[in-house]
């Protein structure tokens, strides 16, 4: 992994990678506890239907979980990010965030509340700063090189 850098300037690159765990833990805390989880979801959907865009379904246990289970290592995984960020917590948390828009997608694509936008269009955002430095650097864009080309 040492050999693994972004081209991006690192202290820039960390902003970013600091900032996604700020928004990670703003948003994700509530779904940590059944209690702050049931909160969440009534604030959500209430939100989304004021606003045209569908509210959630009814509460249930297994959603409670699932959210609770989800908040629960997103809190961690911010909190790791904000207390001793590397350049390649960027990197990981970039493919995550592949993972949640391409679940987020899926999930609008079978009719989830539309307010699922909102969400999707951070992860993308996020996912898009942080993976793209990596694919630079790794293509060889980052210094200008044609793709395919070698270095002497």
């Amino acid at each position: 992994m040492s050999r693994l850098r972004p081209s991006a300037r690192p202290a820039a690159y960390l902003r970013v990678v600091r900032a996604s765990a700020w928004y990670d833990l703003v948003v994700t805390a509530g779904f940590a506890t059944p209690w702050t989880y049931a909160l969440v979801h009534d604030a959500l959907s209430s939100t989304g239907s004021a606003l045209g865009l569908g509210g959630l379904p009814e509460l249930d246990l297994w959603q409670t979980l699932f959210a609770n289970l989800m908040g629960s290592l997103v809190v961690v995984w911010a909190l790791l990010r904000l207390v001793g960020p590397r350049l390649e917590h960027g990197l990981f948390d970039g493919i995550a965030r592949v993972l949640f828009a391409t679940w987020q997608a899926y999930a609008l694509v079978h009719g989830a509340t539309r307010l699922l936008w909102l969400f999707l269009a951070v992860e993308v955002t996020f996912g898009v700063l942080q993976l793209a430095p990596w694919w630079r650097r790794n293509t060889g864009l980052a210094d200008g090189r044609p793709l395919g080309t070698v270095s002497r």
